[in-house]
């Protein structure tokens, strides 16, 4: 297609940047997942392990309606083990048309629903994109402003509006922190992430995830500098205190 057909069909969101794509089970929500993982982020967090997903530019043109076939061919996997879609990224909602488009195709068929997102662009989720939502994967990176630019590059206030915006909408909401020595372990950042939680009457689930060194040889192949080079995995009993502080705010912690 020319160049202006290809922005025709970008802002229809008939066509979307993919990074990849896997079929999952256990992570990214439940049952077993088709993951579909969008190319772009606005958020240059430290620990990320997959910066190939920063530009949406590097992805991979998909058609909307190749994806929407390979979600029927898999209806039958889902409802067997009670999974479906998750749009994740890099962040989906820097591709708000396809995302939107993908949600309500896979809610057209009986599929469940969910995105994996930071929340810095909720603004850009409308609210006939929330209405197809069965599920959301709210990753806050941290619960201190200083802490958040730190880790991310950006301001923390439009993830926490994202999240109320989510619990007054009436979204199922799972959080995800995670758990970085020396960086979002310290008790005062934990508390202020618990503590918004706390409040949110959506949220089902929270999952602290220990940091791991998994995603380095990514950023060496990228020639980017890693931040995060020197510092040592999450060890088992400061990931422990992390629950527990989650737990003593009353919310069901893994």
């Amino acid at each position: 297609m020319s160049h202006h057909e290809h922005l025709e069909a970008v802002r229809a969101g008939e066509l979307g940047s993919l990074h990849s794509w896997e079929l999952v089970t256990g992570v990214d929500g439940p049952g077993t997942r088709l993951t579909v993982f969008l190319a772009g982020c606005p958020l240059r967090c430290q620990f990320c392990h997959n910066p190939d997903t920063f530009y949406s530019a590097k992805g991979e043109p998909v058609l909307l309606a190749d994806l929407v076939a390979r979600l029927r061919r898999y209806r039958g996997v889902f409802r067997a083990t009670h999974g479906g879609l998750t749009i994740s990224g890099g962040e989906p909602l820097l591709q708000p048309a396809f995302t939107g488009r993908l949600l309500r195709a896979a809610k057209e068929l009986g599929i469940h629903t969910c995105v994996d997102t930071s929340g810095y662009l909720g603004a850009n989720a409308t609210d006939a994109m929330l209405d197809d939502l069965d599920l959301v994967l709210l990753d806050i990176k941290s619960g201190l402003p200083d802490t958040y630019r730190e880790v991310t590059g950006r301001e923390l206030e439009p993830t926490l509006r994202f999240s109320r915006r989510l619990a007054e909408h009436g979204v199922e909401t799972w959080v995800r922190f995670v758990c970085v020595p020396g960086l979002t372990d310290a008790p005062d950042n934990v508390a202020a992430v618990a503590d918004h939680v706390a409040g949110l009457s959506t949220v089902t689930r929270v999952e602290v995830l220990p940091f791991h060194q998994m995603g380095r040889d990514k950023w060496e192949t990228l020639g980017v500098d890693y931040p995060l080079a020197d510092t040592p995995p999450a060890p088992p009993e400061l990931v422990e205190r992390v629950r527990e502080q989650f737990r003593a705010r009353g919310l069901q912690t893994y």
